[in-house]
C-alpha cells in the first residue's frame, strides 16, 4: 500500500482516537473517494500509486473550494467555514507544491522538448509538464503557465 494512504488510514485512526469529528468525515470521505477510483480501475484490491492519490485528494479539494464559493454567495458562512477547515486538514496530505519560478522553468524545458510554438501544440507541452510536476500544481495554473508562455 502506498505511503500516503498508509498515512491517511493512521491519521484516520488518531481522529476516531480523538473524536476528532471534523476530520474523521473528512478523512472518511477521502478514503471513499480513494476506493471508489480504485474500484474503477479494477477491482477492490486495486492499489492507487501515490500520483492518483494526490490527484483523488486534489480533486477532493476542488470539491470544497467550489462548495465554500458556493456558500459563502448563499450567505451561509457556517458551512462555508466547516468546508474551509475540510480543506486545511486535506492539503497535510499534498507534496509541497511549485514555486512559480519552478513552473515556469518547467514549462519553458518542455516547449524547448516538444520544439512548440503555438497553442495549438499546447497539448503536447502540457502532458509533459503534467508528467513532471506530479501533482505538485493545479492543472489551471499549469495550463495558464503553458498559454501564457506559447503566446
Amino acid at each position: 500500500m502506498a505511503a500516503l494512504a498508509n498515512q491517511l488510514n493512521e491519521d484516520l485512526k488518531d481522529a476516531m482516537r480523538a473524536k476528532d469529528t471534523l476530520a474523521l468525515s473528512t478523512l472518511r470521505a477521502v478514503k471513499s473517494a480513494l476506493k471508489n477510483a480504485a474500484i474503477g480501475q479494477g477491482g477492490a484490491d486495486t492499489v492507487l500509486d501515490e500520483t492518483q492519490t494526490v490527484s483523488i485528494i486534489r480533486k477532493q479539494i476542488k470539491q470544497r473550494q467550489d462548495s465554500v464559493e458556493q456558500f459563502s454567495k448563499g450567505g451561509r458562512s457556517e458551512l462555508a467555514e466547516k468546508e474551509s477547515a475540510e480543506i486545511a486538514i486535506l492539503e497535510r496530505y499534498l507534496p509541497a507544491a511549485l514555486t512559480p519560478e519552478e513552473v515556469s522553468a518547467m514549462v519553458q524545458a518542455a516547449i524547448a522538448e516538444t520544439g512548440a510554438s503555438s497553442r495549438a501544440e499546447m497539448g503536447k507541452v502540457m502532458k509533459i509538464v503534467q508528467e513532471q510536476s506530479a501533482g505538485r500544481v493545479d492543472g489551471k495554473t499549469l495550463s495558464q503557465a503553458v498559454m501564457q508562455a506559447l503566446s
